[in-house]
């Protein structure tokens, strides 16, 4: 199905939406927001004003992925918490005009930042928009799951070795040429897990800046977006993600920070910004760093392979975006050896 069909029976979803949304009123129009890899998102405008439609991708999926309906109970659950989420309207199942799952949110007005040096900012303005997202990622983390609840919202058990089985099976499923260092990098996370300390909260599981909206004239998040991989875990895992962008390199479109002058630019760095991450959690330092970095380059890489295969099959959300990400693992496989 060509994207324009795609947009089309969006637009189609009129009178479902009119009968489903509150106060919805058609006609639609669509746009398709080019960004997103996973689950393909559009920008709606009725009459009634606007909203955003996520939908699960057209055609066969892997297991355990695409589930639009996790990311609408968890952004509906964390409604009414200090992590700022859209207010969720509607979960339609696949038996609906689309004849696969979406939901509706409200639409936001803000700023995205996809350059994590921030060139549209000031000097001075830089440094609040990182805090503004290391405080927002220690008020996730310090969620009562159960007073929202979602004390089922994920298995219980050591989170990093069910995590590396579920991508080693997912890279695996997905890979069409091997390559060395991603291996020996399984062997590693494999063979050096952490125990398990029980340390248990809800984790977003892609937390980047380009995942979140800022308010037009502040630096105050208003959302985090793209919920799909959140579960029960563990809170590290989110924070080396995070800061792998320290140590990705800037150029090849990878959007990291890798030489560039954080301190010339007002940007805090990677020991800063897990600092005040800690202080905010009230921990006194994390042992393994260098174990949690490495899961979090392999999980990156067997994301990238997944959007791969899926250009691959002809199922990508934005096929020539999927191609590019081919470059990126071997490079993120390459950074992850580094730290063993």
């Amino acid at each position: 199905m060509t994207e324009h069909a795609q947009d089309d029976q969006i637009a189609a979803l009129g009178p479902y939406l009119a009968a489903h949304v509150p106060g919805f009123q058609p006609p639609v129009s669509v746009s398709k927001f080019g960004t997103g890899q996973s689950n393909p998102t559009y920008h709606l405008k009725a009459r009634s004003g606007e909203y955003v439609l996520r939908a699960q991708p057209p055609g066969k999926l892997l297991k355990s992925a695409h589930q639009v309906d996790r990311e609408y109970r968890v952004m509906r659950a964390l409604g009414e918490t200090d992590v700022p989420v859209p207010a969720m309207i509607h979960l339609a199942d696949a038996d609906n005009p689309l004849g696969r799952m979406f939901f509706v949110m409200d639409y936001l007005r803000g700023r995205i930042f996809w350059d994590p040096a921030l060139p549209e900012l000031d000097r001075s303005e830089r440094r609040a928009i990182y805090d503004g997202m290391n405080k927002t990622l220690a008020a996730l983390h310090n969620v009562d799951v159960a007073a929202v609840g979602l004390s089922d919202f994920g298995r219980p058990g050591n989170y990093f070795a069910r995590q590396t089985g579920r991508w080693v099976k997912q890279y695996r499923a997905s890979v069409m040429v091997p390559n060395p260092d991603v291996d020996r990098l399984i062997d590693w996370l494999q063979a050096h897990m952490p125990a398990d300390d029980g340390v248990t909260t809800l984790v977003h599981g892609d937390y980047r800046l380009d995942n979140m909206i800022f308010a037009p004239d502040s630096a105050e998040v208003l959302a985090v977006l793209d919920w799909e991989l959140s579960t029960l875990g563990h809170p590290l895992a989110d924070l080396a993600y995070q800061c792998m962008q320290w140590r990705l390199p800037h150029q090849a479109g990878m959007r990291g920070l890798g030489g560039l002058d954080r301190q010339a630019l007002g940007l805090p760095d990677e020991d800063e910004y897990v600092a005040a991450y800690c202080a905010r959690r009230g921990i006194d330092r994390i042992e393994n760093w260098n174990f949690y970095l490495a899961f979090a380059f392999f999980r990156l890489a067997a994301i990238l392979q997944g959007v791969v295969r899926r250009a691959h099959d002809g199922n990508a959300s934005n096929p020539t975006r999927a191609r590019e990400m081919a470059k990126a693992i071997p490079v993120l496989a390459a950074m992850a050896n580094q730290l063993f």
